[in-house]
């Protein structure tokens, strides 16, 4: 095992979607009436997503800019700004050099290193934990390699457990206050629960996520949530692509392959991952590309993942179990078993994107995870199928990417996901964060 410390920035997004448990939605037909409190809770929302969004542009606002962008008056404004303040969500930066008469307007900021989320991985290869805050900065991260093919579920989450009540103890003692985790897990992750259902790869099924961190002394106050890495990935991608390009969330459509010892992936509409009835959709690496083909984990034959998920791969370039991703695309750079192999993924992966993309209708595909790595050797092949086969490419260019995001996507987004919570309802951390 080693363990590693590293950090990076990356700035927070406004999206507003929940995980985990938090407040729950009003039942019934949905005219129930308004109370003063509750509208004041929904412009606390709609001042900190101002503040985090004009942050995060490079753009900070003053009350009274935000005052006229929201249509509130300024002191309503003012007071809500003064709660986030309180509540050490917000901070207050240097004044602005006057250009008329008057008091030089005072520019808002998310409060750093104050209230923070915790995201937690667990991989085939590694658990991680990495802490977020709401101006984007990571102020933590640690990452355990260890190969968990055949672990009891039971220890491995005790170890998790330990690196995230570590983690907490740390960043608490220097005054930061952890408003949640979510864990990034290789496999289906229930919607309504922190319940992990199914991982193929590690064969672990039915885990109470929650209650495996929580049961820890440490932990025993945390508000947690899981949800499928590649989903969380893919919400990293779209932070990453807001913040380097500047494409703005809303639009932002495609799929998402996320390429690991299994196959994961996820459809982004609008910015935002469609998780589906049960928070299962996605689940690319079992879309069957040959009916009667190579058995795989789930006990179905010819799915995607024994054809391109990265252990196949290496297998089908007659290479040793513990070669590395880069070493396999540096091998399939040159005529060979490596280059066949990798060719093959690639005509696999590219007809069950297709398949994808011709029922949901994006035109982009992002190959992240492994992937990514191997992007360069795998996406002619994806692009060549996805233009013979989606029906879209009559009329639009089909485009294959490199994600953006790197190792770290899948606790980053968790990170980011407790912390969009934040943002969609601050006046749960009024009391909390004081």
């Amino acid at each position: 095992m080693k363990a590693t410390d590293r950090a990076m920035v990356t700035p927070m997004s406004t999206s507003t979607s929940r995980r985990g448990s938090g407040p729950a939605l009003p039942r019934g037909d949905g005219r129930a009436a308004a109370r003063q409190s509750t509208l004041r809770e929904h412009n606390l929302a709609v001042v900190l997503q101002r503040i985090v969004a004009a942050h995060a542009a490079g753009s900070p606002l003053s009350r009274a800019a935000i005052a006229g962008e929201v249509g509130l008056a300024r002191a309503t404004v003012s007071d809500l700004v003064d709660r986030l303040i309180q509540a050490r969500l917000v901070t207050e930066l240097e004044p602005l050099t006057a250009s008329r008469a008057g008091r030089p307007a005072v520019p808002l900021a998310p409060a750093a290193r104050s209230v923070v989320g915790l995201g937690l991985s667990v991989g085939i290869d590694h658990l991680s934990a990495l802490v977020l805050d709401l101006t984007g900065l990571t102020v933590s991260e640690r990452v355990v390699e260890v190969d968990l093919r055949g672990c009891d579920p039971e220890r491995t989450f005790a170890r998790l457990a330990d690196l995230a009540a570590e983690t907490v103890r740390a960043v608490t003692l220097e005054g930061m206050h952890v408003a949640g985790a979510c864990v990034a897990l290789p496999g289906l992750v229930s919607r309504e629960s922190a319940m992990l259902r199914y991982a193929p790869n590690l064969d672990w099924r039915d885990i109470a996520v929650d209650e495996a961190l929580t049961g820890h002394p440490g932990l025993a106050t945390l508000r947690v949530a899981a949800a499928n890495d590649a989903d969380l990935s893919a919400r990293t991608e779209v932070e990453e692509r807001r913040r380097r390009d500047g494409r703005p969330a809303e639009s932002q459509n495609f799929l998402f392959a996320y390429g690991a010892v299994g196959i994961g992936s996820a459809v982004v509409l609008g910015g935002r991952v469609f998780e589906g009835m049960h928070g299962w959709s996605g689940e690319i690496g079992h879309v069957v590309v040959d009916p009667e083909g190579r058995p795989c984990h789930c006990g179905a034959r010819g799915c995607l993942e024994p054809y391109a998920g990265r252990d196949a791969m290496v297998a089908a370039a007659g290479l040793p179990p513990s070669t590395t991703t880069t070493r396999l695309a540096d091998a399939a750079g040159v005529p060979g078993p490596a280059a066949d192999a990798v060719a093959q993924a690639a005509r696999a992966l590219g007809q069950a994107a297709a398949t994808v993309v011709n029922v949901v209708d994006v035109d982009e595909v992002v190959l992240g995870g492994a992937y990514a790595t191997l992007h360069d050797r795998l996406a002619p092949g994806v692009l060549a199928e996805l233009e013979r086969r989606a029906v879209i490419a009559r009329w639009a260019e089909v485009r294959v990417s490199r994600a953006l995001g790197g190792p770290s996507s899948p606790a980053l987004g968790a990170a980011l996901t407790v912390l969009d919570d934040v943002i969609a309802d601050p006046s749960a951390w009024l009391g909390a964060a004081t």
